[in-house]
């Protein structure tokens, strides 16, 4: 019933933190992924090892381990859970919640979560019943806490009254419940986040970057590309709702996070990784500067100046077409290509977008030391096929970032009229 859910679990000091170890392999039963945060009071009572031998996982006990906080630990963690719970909650840790404060691991990850809060409270009936505990009960409500229980009856210390933890299967059926109701948001939020991202659901394979052709071990053929045009339409897909595949030549960019890298060297190796992906394709842009040739034999050693010669001939063969095969495929994408032109940019373009069958080409001048290769600007002309001809849209000169975003934005509106059709 929990499959797929993340479920923080802490404990805090008290006789009822037995019962966890139950709760938490009810949860793990149900599907859940749990991990355990426990105070030093905590484990005055159990030890951790016992919950990870049942969650499965590591436990947490330490706001300052070095090992996680070399990661930021502790705000992972805080954003990893759907839910946190807490059973027990003793007193002192609702007053310490209450006050908002940040003094020991557990305390900080609430403070530092947007997950649903379940306190499960559990001390002496007299401490429950303090006008200070109920106060601070009353503010954990009004932050948005979910308080459940406590039950009434015999305690450890011999009172019978109100501040019993409920049992492990009646907290465990609080969070099913609770769980349905995250869900029922997530899908809300989705089915919303679906409709103003115009790229949500969809999948988009862009290339980048140059290729390099080996010549011998050590010396290779390649181009001036820098990656930066297609490593900007990569997060600008994503930031239109894409999921986003970038297969890149060798370039000095990072990949930004939540894009798929693909590392490549050669034109075959980059139609090789294009052709694994296209039939999961909706959109294929290829922006990457591929070498026209290759070595028709590179050579397995580096090739030495021969006496007396000073010339050097290479035998070149032509590379494989990318975007052209790709909108050849019978899985076809729509199929965006690039014109890196130094002259007659758009003619040539527009024979490219005619004689390779793609659905819509991008040209740009990289004869300009202003714009093109290594640089942050760029300026385009935009061309595509539509039932009225050849159309085409020139944007104003701007920087990749800016110019990736309006890029978009046009394959999208093409995308969709595309589809129409």
């Amino acid at each position: 019933m929990l499959q797929g859910y993340r479920v923080l679990l802490g404990l805090s000091g008290g006789i009822a933190a037995y019962k966890s170890a139950e709760l938490t392999r009810l949860l793990v039963k149900a599907g859940a992924e749990v991990r355990v945060v426990m105070t030093q009071g905590a484990q005055a009572f159990i030890t951790p090892l016992t919950f990870q031998a049942l969650s499965g996982n590591p436990v947490h006990t330490s706001l300052l381990d070095p090992e996680a906080e070399a990661g930021m630990g502790h705000i992972e963690l805080a954003k990893w859970a759907d839910m946190i719970l807490i059973a027990p909650a003793s007193a002192d840790l609702m007053a310490r919640l209450a006050a908002g404060m940040a003094d020991d691991l557990l305390t900080t990850l609430c403070l530092a979560s947007e997950a649903k809060l379940l306190i499960a409270p559990a001390m002496n009936q007299a401490m429950w019943r303090h006008p200070a505990t109920q106060r601070n009960l009353e503010l954990l409500q009004q932050y948005g806490a979910q308080i459940i229980g406590p039950a009434q009856g015999e305690q450890a210390c011999g009172d019978v009254g109100p501040g019993r933890m409920l049992e492990p299967e009646q907290i465990y059926s609080q969070v099913v419940a609770n769980m349905a109701q995250i869900q029922a948001v997530k899908t809300t939020v989705s089915h919303v986040i679906s409709q103003t991202l115009p790229l949500a659901g969809k999948v988009v394979t862009i290339t980048a970057g140059p290729t390099r052709e080996a010549l011998d071990p050590v010396r290779y053929i390649s181009n001036h590309s820098s990656g930066k045009m297609g490593f900007a339409l990569a997060e600008a897909a994503l930031s239109a709702g894409a999921t986003v595949h970038l297969i890149a030549g060798p370039v000095q960019l990072q990949a930004p996070e939540g894009v798929t890298h693909y590392g490549v060297q050669s034109a075959e190796q980059m139609l090789e990784q294009s052709l694994a992906l296209v039939a999961q394709t909706d959109i294929f842009i290829a922006a990457a500067a591929v070498a026209d040739y290759r070595m028709a034999e590179v050579a397995e050693q580096k090739m030495k100046k021969a006496q007396g010669e000073t010339d050097l001939v290479l035998r070149l063969v032509q590379n494989p077409d990318i975007v052209a095969t790709i909108a050849r495929h019978p899985e076809r994408p729509f199929t965006v290509g690039f014109a890196a032109e130094t002259q007659a940019v758009e003619a040539y373009a527009a024979d490219k977008l005619q004689r390779k069958n793609l659905d819509m080409i991008i040209a740009n001048d990289v004869s300009r030391t202003d714009i093109g290769f290594n640089s942050d600007q760029n300026a385009v002309t935009v061309l595509w096929r539509s039932h009225n001809g050849v159309q085409r849209h020139q944007p104003e000169q701007a920087s990749k970032q800016a110019l990736a975003s309006q890029l978009i934005n046009c394959i999208v509106e093409q995308f969709e009229a595309n589809k129409a059709i």
